[in-house]
């Protein structure tokens, strides 16, 4: 008998027993039989084996374990940029074509949570750090465009100064940096306050929006037009004009979001706001600096094709001759070369020119411009080949007759020269030219602002312009003029806090209401940011 084969080792030893058989050894079988030693060298063999099958079956069995292969891990890199390479011979060049950018996400009505604080409202003196710094000039003349604007540069170029390093620099340079902060911070927490839930601003209901105290602000007149796409054009520019946009997360990204998409659907499939040029040029300008500030791809077919509603809309010169080159002012709807309507017309062509910080075509419509400017000036001012530029002053007409070459309405409203100086320094005219500095004397010796109310739209306009020209005139008007605005801004604890009063502030401000007012205050307080300084290069 044997003992099991998986006998455990800590067992007492296996013994085996064997049992011997002798043979028979009778005469008849001596012949056939084995010799006895090798019989027993059999038996000693078996037991062997059996001995050694035991041992093998108890010992414990290996399990293989797979091959292993040791790597090094690459260190950790930035991602690139995708990179075709075509590659003809060992010896040839290599040819490298890197893929497009990923487009900008479009404009959407998304709720996206409150930035509760910025780094520039707890340090105004500093501004917002890690910004690219940009710097640059936009400068048009009769033969076209000279510029260096970085458009669709995530706010570099025309738009640079409003955010980041641009508006630090701004900002101490014009030493009015911490006062204009303050008092644009609460027109713009005004204007979210009083924002529909459909992100337009009402100028009938803004009011019922606030929620904060009494008495409430006091509703405004919706007059000809479509005046809430113009108000609402106008609080958007606000807000751009502070840097807060719809793309950079900022506390005002959902508000300037709902009204950016709010404007983008009053828009018609041709491409045009509203009804007239008025309230179209200023929701097209708003939309071209929401491009230029952010480089929105969602952004640039909508401006577009509100540049050339714009560009279709401009009066054709009868005297021209080039048609393609034919262009003029603008009236309130269709081109219409016997009225050149100076108001509309300086709207126009802001928003032609923030579409050209933004990269979109313009066509001639700055040049045909520049030719309606010109000749309204002279038609206005008759004697403007005696005019001296540091001692004269000169008018610029509310509308201009191209057909028979005469101004019309130069004496009440013949303040437009605020208008008309602007206009200067945006199509090409330098420190020392006629036109711009007898416009400019008129500004500073008839609209200087010493009280409030004032006009607010006249305001927007003159104090936009004397910084363009700069020199003594902004030196006179920089520091006093934002002191006045920051002391006639409401700041009682009620709806009315950060707004400005529209009593008294004549022109249409004082028939639009309580956000016409408050917008012209508010972006005259920003000029510093808005636009790189230019009339002194």
């Amino acid at each position: 008998m044997t003992a099991p084969l998986n006998q455990p080792a800590d067992q007492d030893p296996v013994i085996i027993e064997t049992e011997v058989i002798e043979s028979s050894t009778n005469e008849n079988d001596s012949k056939g039989a084995a010799p006895a030693w090798l019989m027993s060298i059999g038996a000693h063999a078996a037991m062997v084996a059996i001995m050694a099958a035991v041992v093998y079956a108890s010992a414990p069995v290996e399990e293989e374990l797979p091959p292993l292969r040791v790597t090094t891990l690459p260190e950790t890199q930035q991602e690139k940029p995708k990179e075709n390479f075509s590659i003809k011979d060992p010896e040839d060049h290599i040819e490298i074509i890197t893929e497009q950018a990923e487009k900008t996400q479009p404009v959407s009505v998304v709720e996206v949570t409150d930035v509760e604080t910025t780094f520039e409202e707890e340090h105004p003196e500093k501004g917002n750090p890690g910004e690219t710094d940009a710097v640059a000039a936009v400068e048009t003349g009769s033969k076209g465009l000279s510029m260096s604007i970085g458009a669709g540069n995530l706010g570099a170029g025309m738009f640079s100064k409003r955010k980041g390093g641009g508006k630090i620099r701004a900002s101490a340079i014009s030493r009015t940096g911490p006062e204009r902060t303050k008092s644009t911070e609460a027109a713009l927490r005004w204007f979210k306050r009083h924002q529909s839930p459909n992100g337009m601003w009402d100028v009938d209901t803004y009011q019922v929006n606030c929620l904060d105290g009494m008495p409430k602000c006091e509703p405004g007149v919706n007059q000809a037009g479509n005046a809430d796409i113009a108000c609402t054009a106008y609080a958007v520019m606000c807000f751009l004009g502070a840097g807060y946009d719809h793309h950079v997360p900022n506390k005002y990204r959902p508000t300037v979001t709902k009204a950016m998409a709010w404007l983008l659907a009053q828009q018609s499939a041709e491409g045009l706001f509203g009804e007239r040029n008025y309230e179209h040029a200023v929701a097209t300008m708003a939309l071209a600096e929401a491009l230029g500030m952010t480089g929105d791809e969602s952004l640039k077919g909508p401006a577009q094709k509100a540049i050339n509603i714009i560009l279709a809309r401009q009066a054709k010169d009868p005297k021209a001759s080039d048609p393609a080159y034919s262009g003029l002012g603008w009236d309130y709807v269709q081109g219409n070369a016997a009225r050149n309507d100076t108001s509309v017309t300086g709207w126009n062509l802001m928003a032609l020119k923030s579409a050209l910080g933004a990269g979109l075509q313009v066509g001639s419509g700055m040049a045909g411009t520049k030719v309606w400017l010109e000749r309204a000036w002279k038609a206005s001012n008759p004697e403007w080949k005696t005019l001296d530029p540091y001692q004269s002053e000169s008018f610029f007409p509310y509308t201009y007759d191209a057909n028979s070459d005469k101004a019309g309405n130069n004496g009440a409203t013949g303040h437009l020269f605020s208008v008309g100086a602007l206009c200067a320094v945006y199509l090409g005219h330098h420190k020392g030219d006629v036109m711009l500095e007898t416009m400019a004397n008129s500004i500073m010796k008839n609209n200087y602002p010493t009280t409030y109310p004032t006009n607010t739209y006249i305001l927007y306009y003159n104090t936009l312009a004397i910084f363009q020209i700069g020199g003594e005139r902004w030196d006179k008007w920089n520091k006093p003029v934002a002191t006045l605005l920051s002391n006639s801004q409401r700041t009682d604890d009620s709806c009315f806090n950060g707004s400005w009063d529209y009593a008294g502030t004549e022109f249409h401000g004082s028939d639009t209401g309580r956000l016409l007012s408050t917008a012209y205050a508010c972006l005259s307080q920003e000029v510093i940011w808005r636009y790189e300084q230019i009339g002194n290069k």
